[in-house]
């Protein structure tokens, strides 16, 4: 938008500066040529009152001397034909052609001394030409060979004076139109990146107050407007989180007086009822888990695009790290689980030299443990590969199967909260894996791919920039070999 607007009043700065150059410009070469012709038609009237006075007297003497004074002092050639002969001094001959049509034309009693307007450059001299005799007779003509060459010397000279002021108040024009634009779209930048950032992390900062009068109200209205969403948002998670929190004692308290109803039961009708009812209640609090995770994933998240904005300054604690060793370790805590699934766990060869990411160690845990306990749940029986591999510039951890895998709808859907695949849904879950996975993922510069596995299956891929160069590495202590 800055180079749109800074090209358009670029391209009106030069328009302005070349139509005031082009007056003056046109103004200087019509002065000089009035003044030249005023100074030669005065000249050409002076030397056809010699010639009348020496046509009268029948004495050419005095007109000659006169004529070659002239010639030699403007270097300029002068015919004048009276009745008893021509005379010519300087370099004009009689017998050209113009000459010729001139004299013919005084002889007419036509007169012209008119001069084109000047040009800067060229070459050549002018005629100019008046017959001289009584009211009632041409007695004969004068034709003057006018030099214009040191007064288009002169409107060179003005077209130099002006084209560098010209180009002096192009670059004054020029800047001054950067300012403005500065001026008028720094506030409309700024707000661009505020309403990103709030999109992004449901926080903007205070944007300052500056540039034309409408966009300072602007600045000001937006916020106001945003501190009153971050305020609502931060509101909305503190609620999600607190309900979340204050609802695990009664579901204890629930659960507690549903164990102690369970030995007073009689009937097995009324101990299925009572099982079914604890199936509830745990599924109750794998969702309020669910939720607290979330929330706490998302409020992190937040926390790692200020940071990325240079909103907030960077964790000390957060150095790059080998996610080979965690990645090992929980293949291990989720052996006894693909045991039970029947899923066979596989740790890749580990790359050389050793990736790192810049993540929290026991957040890439927890990504970890999410993806091998979701490819567990949904692909029993499936071979889980797990490895690190460089991929150009991203350090890439992934967690594969071979299960039946998702379709191209389903993988773009799989990241919404609460969203679970028709094929799933009598698998006990709460939609909220994958979700927690991209916000850890965000919260640490990173982001979650789900892509098909080959030959079939799925891949959940969390790619992370590799780190930049001089940040001390730390590397978390890992377990032994994979199952």
């Amino acid at each position: 938008m800055r180079l749109r607007v800074l090209g358009v009043l670029s391209v009106l700065c030069l328009v302005v500066v070349f139509l005031i150059s082009g007056t003056i410009l046109t103004s200087a070469s019509r002065e000089l040529t009035q003044e030249l012709q005023i100074n030669r038609a005065a000249s050409l009237n002076r030397l056809a009152q010699v010639a009348f006075d020496a046509s009268a007297d029948a004495d050419t003497a005095r007109l000659q001397r006169e004529m070659d004074t002239y010639s030699g002092l403007y270097g300029e050639g002068i015919v004048v034909r009276v009745q008893q002969a021509t005379l010519h001094s300087g370099d004009l001959d009689a017998g050209r052609s113009d000459v010729q049509e001139a004299l013919s034309l005084a002889r007419l009693n036509v007169s012209n001394t008119a001069l084109e307007p000047l040009q800067p450059f060229g070459s050549g001299t002018r005629i100019i030409y008046r017959p001289f005799g009584s009211a009632s007779q041409v007695l004969g003509a004068v034709v003057l060979d006018v030099d214009a060459g040191i007064a288009r010397q002169k409107l060179r000279e003005r077209w130099l004076a002006v084209g560098l002021a010209a180009l002096v108040l192009a670059a004054v024009l020029l800047l001054g139109a950067a300012r403005v634009t500065g001026w008028v779209l720094r506030p409309v930048q700024r707000l661009n990146s505020a309403v990103h950032e709030l999109e992004s992390t449901g926080r903007a900062g205070r944007l300052p107050e500056d540039g034309p009068p409408e966009l300072r109200e602007l600045s000001r209205s937006f916020t106001v407007m945003a501190r009153t969403v971050s305020a609502s948002i931060a509101a909305q998670r503190q609620l999600i989180a607190d309900t979340s929190h204050q609802l695990r004692n009664p579901v204890g308290a629930l659960r507690l007086r549903l164990d102690l109803l369970q030995l007073e039961l009689k009937t097995v009708r009324e101990y299925d009822a009572a099982e079914r009812a604890m199936v509830e209640l745990e599924r109750v609090e794998e969702i309020l888990d669910g939720v607290l995770k979330l929330a706490a994933a998302e409020h992190r998240a937040s926390e790692g695009y200020l940071r990325a904005a240079g909103g907030l300054e960077d964790h000390p604690g957060r150095q790059p790290v080998d996610p080979y060793p965690v990645l090992q370790g929980e293949i291990e805590r989720a052996a006894p689980l693909a045991e039970q699934a029947g899923c066979r766990l596989v740790l890749a060869p580990p790359p050389q030299p050793p990736a790192l990411v810049s993540c929290h160690p026991a957040e890439l845990a927890q990504m970890a443990a999410e993806l091998l306990n979701n490819a567990i749940k949904y692909a029993p029986g499936a071979t889980v590969t797990a490895g690190v591999q460089l991929e150009g510039g991203a350090v890439v951890v992934e967690i594969s199967d071979d299960g039946p895998g998702l379709s191209a709808p389903e993988r773009a859907s799989a990241a919404t909260r609460f969203w679970r695949s028709p094929q799933h849904s009598s698998v006990p879950g709460t939609g909220l894996g994958m979700t927690i996975v991209g916000e850890l993922a965000a919260a640490n510069g990173g982001h979650l791919v789900l892509a098909e596995a080959a030959p079939q299956g799925l891949a959940a891929r969390v790619k992370f920039p590799v780190p930049a160069a001089g940040q001390v590495a730390f590397k978390p202590g890992g377990g032994g070999a994979g199952a």
